[in-house]
Formats: structure tokens, C-alpha cells, sequence
């Protein structure tokens, strides 16, 4: 794990346990939001990183598999990103809002450098084992 990494894994986990810990602490009416946003943000990094992988895999495929493989992206995400914004983000009391945003985004981050971390390690593993059976 390089210092940059390690740097952003420690902002991001402190972040997220300032908040959450903040809202506890002071019986805050949104600690359960800030969970609750902690938990999508996590979520939310782990469908970027399968989505990713998804187009990574779309090498040599059709074009036709392509355009259905993003249709359907598409055709699920863009009104479940709109029903998220509308009927969550915007009908949130706005006190809670920026605390559940910073919360969210900090923790996209954490596990998006968490899951790079794990399989750079697992990467090193498998070559380390390949290099000892030769």
C-alpha cells in the first residue's frame, strides 16, 4: 500500500467517524442518516467498482452487446439517479443534507482505495506464489 493510499484510507475513515461520532455524541436528530448515508456511500463505490469491471470485460464483444450493456445501465440508472435526488436528497430536512453528502462521498472514497488496496495485496499474493512454485 503506497502513502498515498494509506493517507486516503485515514481522512476518509476519520471523516466518516467525526461525523458519525459528532451526531452520537451530541444525540443529534441525524445519526441515523449519516449511518444510513455511510452504508449508500459504500454501496455506491461498490457498483462503481462492478460496473468498471463490467466494461473492462466488454473487450472484443460485439457492438450490439455494447449498446445493450449501456441501454440497460442507462435505462436503470438515470431514473433511480433521478428518484434518489428528487425524493430523498431534495425532501431531506436541509440541516441534515451536507452531513449526510460529506458522509457519503467520504466513504465512496474509502472503499473505492479499500477495494484497490485488497486486490493489489491479492495481486502480490498471487505472484509471490507463482514465483515460489517455479
Amino acid at each position: 500500500m503506497n502513502k498515498k493510499s494509506k493517507i486516503i484510507l485515514a481522512v476518509s475513515l476519520a471523516i466518516i467517524a467525526f461525523m458519525i461520532g459528532k451526531a452520537f455524541i451530541l444525540d443529534e436528530s441525524s445519526k441515523i442518516y449519516l449511518v444510513i448515508f455511510a452504508f449508500v456511500g459504500l454501496g455506491l463505490a461498490m457498483l462503481r467498482l462492478f460496473i468498471n469491471g463490467m466494461i473492462k470485460k466488454m473487450k472484443g464483444k460485439p457492438v450490439g452487446v455494447k449498446v445493450m450493456f449501456f441501454a440497460v445501465l442507462l435505462g436503470c440508472g438515470i431514473p433511480f439517479q433521478n428518484w434518489f435526488r428528487t425524493d430523498i436528497l431534495l425532501a431531506m430536512d436541509r440541516e441534515y443534507l451536507v452531513p449526510c453528502i460529506v458522509v457519503t462521498v467520504a466513504s465512496v472514497f474509502f472503499m473505492t482505495v479499500l477495494s484497490g488496496v485488497i486486490s493489489q495485496r491479492k495481486r502480490a499474493s498471487q505472484i509471490e506464489e507463482m514465483t515460489i512454485e517455479q
